[in-house]
C-alpha cells in the first residue's frame, strides 16, 4: 500500500504526504473529505479526477477536516490510495430509490458480498439516512452468508448547522447518498477501535415510546420535557445544544452501551430524532463532557485500533470523530488527534473528519454499530 495525501487550503492544493514509488495513475481509491461547499465544488472534483485518473473518488462533507496532528475548518483533505496486493469494489445508494435506510444496507453489501470480501468502508449521508438501519442492513445481510464482515466508517456532516450532507462516488456528492467500498483477498489489514469517554450522570431510565430513531417517552413521560428539565437554560439553544448533553443507552439483551445524539425535535409533537434508533424497553443515562477523559477517550480507541491490528505499523490511519466533540473541546480539538499520534507513533499518515455518526464493531470479530461522540480509528495495512 501506497498513500498520497492533498490539502486544499486557502485556496490553493498542497501536497502534505508521499510514499516512495507512489504512482498517481495507478491510485485505485481516494478519499476526499471536505467542507460542504468544497466537497461540492465541481472544479475541485475535476482536479482530483485529473490527477488520479484511474481511482474511485469517494467524497464526502464534513463538519471540520483531520489531517496528521492537526484539525482543519473550511478546507478539503484527500488521500490517495494505491494498492498492491488487495482488489476493491465500489456502490453507491440514493435514498430516493429504496424504501428505507435498512434496505440500502442490504443492498449494498448484496452488491459488495463474495468469498473474499475482508472489509466494508463507508461513507453515509448524515441527515437523510438512519445510521442504525443501514448498519443492520450491512451486517444482517452478511450474516445470512455466514460470514463475518467488519464495517467501519461514519456520517457525513455540515458542520455544526444539521442541514444537507453531501457524498459522491466518481460525480458530484448529493444528499441522500451512501457509499461503500469493499476490500477483497487476504493481503489487507484492517485494525479498528472506537471509544467516547462522556461522563454518565442522573437515574437511569427506561425508554417507554418510540419508534426507531424517534423518541417520544421515558419512563411513560415526554422525553423531549424531561429532557429540558436536564439542559436548563441550554434548553433554549435547543437542538444544538443537545451536542453537549448526548444518551447513554444500553439495548435490551445486550451488555455494551451506545451514545445516541439528537438532530432534531419536534414541539408540537413532544419527540426528539436522533442519528440511531433507540429501542423501547432500553436503559438510558444522560451524559456530559469531561474533557480531559475525551482526549483519553481518543487514546484509548487508538489503542483498541493498534491491538487489534497485532501492533503492526498501519500504513493508513483514517479518524472519524464526531461534531459534538469539536464543539465542546474547540481550542482543545487537536489535543485528540495528537493523542491518536502518540499511541500509533511513527510517521503513517493520518486522515479524516467530523461527522454526524460513527460507525465501527465494538471490539474485533463482535456486531458492527453506530457510534455517536466518539473517536473512531479504522487503520489499514497490506501484507
Amino acid at each position: 500500500m501506497k498513500i498520497q495525501q492533498w490539502h486544499y487550503f486557502d485556496g490553493q492544493w498542497k501536497n502534505c504526504f508521499t510514499d516512495k514509488d507512489f504512482d498517481r495513475c495507478q491510485a485505485q481509491l481516494v478519499l476526499a473529505f471536505g467542507e460542504p461547499a468544497l466537497s461540492t465544488d465541481q472544479e475541485l472534483f475535476n482536479s482530483l479526477k485529473d490527477r488520479f485518473p484511474k481511482a474511485h473518488i469517494v467524497v464526502s462533507s464534513t463538519a471540520g477536516e483531520i489531517l496528521d496532528n492537526e484539525v482543519y475548518d473550511n478546507s478539503m483533505v484527500t488521500t490517495a490510495i494505491q494498492l498492491e496486493n488487495t482488489s476493491i469494489r465500489c456502490c453507491i445508494a440514493n435514498i430516493k430509490s429504496h424504501t428505507n435506510s435498512y434496505e440500502i444496507g442490504k443492498h449494498l453489501m448484496n452488491e459488495l458480498l463474495t468469498d473474499d470480501l475482508s472489509t466494508v468502508f463507508v461513507i453515509s449521508d448524515g441527515t437523510y439516512i438512519n445510521g442504525s438501519e443501514l448498519v443492520a442492513g450491512l451486517i444482517e445481510t452478511s450474516t445470512l452468508y455466514g460470514k463475518y464482515i467488519p464495517v467501519t466508517g461514519g456520517l457525513a456532516a455540515d458542520g455544526p448547522r444539521f442541514g444537507k450532507t453531501y457524498v459522491g462516488l466518481n460525480q458530484m456528492p448529493t444528499a441522500g447518498v451512501v457509499v461503500a467500498v469493499g476490500f477483497y483477498g487476504s493481503s489487507i489489514r484492517i485494525g479498528h477501535g472506537s471509544f467516547g469517554g462522556w461522563d454518565e450522570f442522573g437515574t437511569e431510565r427506561v425508554i417507554t415510546r418510540s419508534d426507531k430513531n424517534i423518541l417520544y417517552e421515558i419512563d411513560d413521560k415526554s422525553a423531549l420535557d424531561l429532557y429540558k428539565e436536564y439542559l436548563g437554560s441550554y434548553k433554549n439553544e435547543l437542538p444544538g445544544s443537545a451536542l453537549l448533553f448526548p444518551l447513554s443507552i444500553k439495548k435490551p439483551n445486550c451488555d455494551e452501551r451506545v451514545v445516541r445524539t439528537i438532530l432534531s425535535i419536534n414541539e408540537e409533537e413532544k419527540s426528539m430524532s436522533f442519528a440511531g434508533n433507540l429501542p423501547v424497553g432500553s436503559t438510558v443515562r444522560f451524559m456530559k463532557a469531561n474533557f480531559d477523559r475525551l482526549i483519553d477517550g481518543s487514546s484509548i480507541a487508538a489503542q483498541k485500533a493498534f491491538t487489534s491490528l497485532s501492533n503492526i505499523q498501519p500504513e493508513l490511519i483514517i479518524l472519524i470523530s464526531c461534531v459534538g466533540r469539536k464543539l465542546i473541546l474547540q481550542d482543545r480539538t487537536n489535543e485528540e488527534v495528537e493523542a491518536v499520534r502518540r499511541i500509533f507513533g511513527g510517521t503513517s499518515p493520518i486522515s479524516g473528519f467530523y461527522s454526524y455518526g460513527e460507525i465501527s464493531p465494538f471490539n474485533p470479530l463482535t456486531r458492527c454499530e453506530l457510534h455517536n461522540q466518539t473517536m473512531t480509528i479504522t487503520t489499514f495495512s497490506e501484507v
